[in-house]
């Protein structure tokens, strides 16, 4: 089951803000994906390991 897009976001006063990070290789608009032990991007393929 998909979960909604609307879902990384949170609304503070009248703005949206996104929770999950950027990736700093494609830049803003592409969020990278969050597993147990690292952040990966679907685009280019860009990887960060959780400490």
């Amino acid at each position: 089951m998909a979960i909604k897009r609307s879902a990384y976001y949170t609304v503070e006063g009248d703005k949206a803000v996104i929770q999950k990070k950027y990736c700093p290789r494609c830049g803003p608009g592409v969020c990278m994906a969050e597993h147990k032990d690292r952040l990966s991007c679907g685009k280019c393929g860009y990887t960060e390991f959780k400490k």
